[in-house]
């Protein structure tokens, strides 16, 4: 809880030791993500691609 930056979890989900939205749920995750994807340009198909992966991570593993 040092502010120092994560080596496991990016900026915009973690910052000062902790989520920054605690309680989303993995499905939550993945439309918002999916969601700034498609506002930054990124086809359907790879914004789909990209946020298939996201159960996989670290956070969401244990939650079912």
């Amino acid at each position: 809880m040092d502010g120092s930056k994560s080596e496991m979890y990016c900026s915009h989900c973690y910052q000062r030791g902790r989520f920054v939205m605690p309680n989303i749920t993995v499905q939550q995750m993945q439309e918002r993500v999916h969601v700034k994807l498609a506002e930054a340009g990124t086809s359907r198909l790879l914004a789909a691609l990209l946020t298939r992966r996201i159960p996989r991570l670290k956070r969401w593993r244990s939650e079912s």
